[in-house]
């Protein structure tokens, strides 16, 4: 049972992701993204018009927005009640006016990145390298170089 407590590792749960993408391409014919499922919340919440939410189609893109839902579901049920160590949201630095302000604009620059890019970094990474799209391996090289050139221009100061 403990199994279900600790962290897994990398060589457990990395293939278990990997094996899930396929598996959801081949039964059900549905790419694995939650970008486009934001796009479809604002879709429903902030329609152009008020014909809007009826553009919506339900039977096509429903699975999405439940996905999502049970991304936050399931990551709230493991945090609280099936880890072995209490775990924080954020960090304290986050729980300022200051914070909420960085994490806003963090949030903007990620949702414009996510529209340029035409997709998240899971989607590109996980997804597109997996049906070898070759947008998708531009796109993840790009993540990585910028995370790095990050990191390095960060560790200067």
């Amino acid at each position: 049972m403990n199994f279900f407590f600790e962290p897994w590792n990398w060589y457990i749960a990395g293939p278990l992701i990997g094996l899930f993408v396929p598996a959801l391409l081949i039964v059900t014919n549905k790419m694995l993204g939650i970008s486009s499922s934001f796009e479809h919340i604002c879709m429903i919440v902030l329609p152009k018009d008020r014909q809007g939410i009826f553009k919506f189609n339900m039977q096509e893109n429903g699975w999405k927005l439940y996905f999502s839902i049970g991304i936050a579901v399931g990551a709230f049920i493991v945090a609280n009640f099936l880890s072995s160590v209490p775990l924080q949201f954020l960090p304290d630095q986050y729980h300022t006016t200051e914070g909420y302000i960085k994490l806003f604009c963090g949030g903007i620059l990620v949702g414009f990145g996510t529209r340029y890019a035409n997709g998240c970094t899971s989607g590109h990474s996980i997804f597109g390298l997996s049906i070898l799209q070759s947008s998708s391996l531009k796109a993840t090289i790009s993540f990585f170089a910028g995370g790095l050139l990050y990191t390095f221009l960060a560790s200067l100061f």
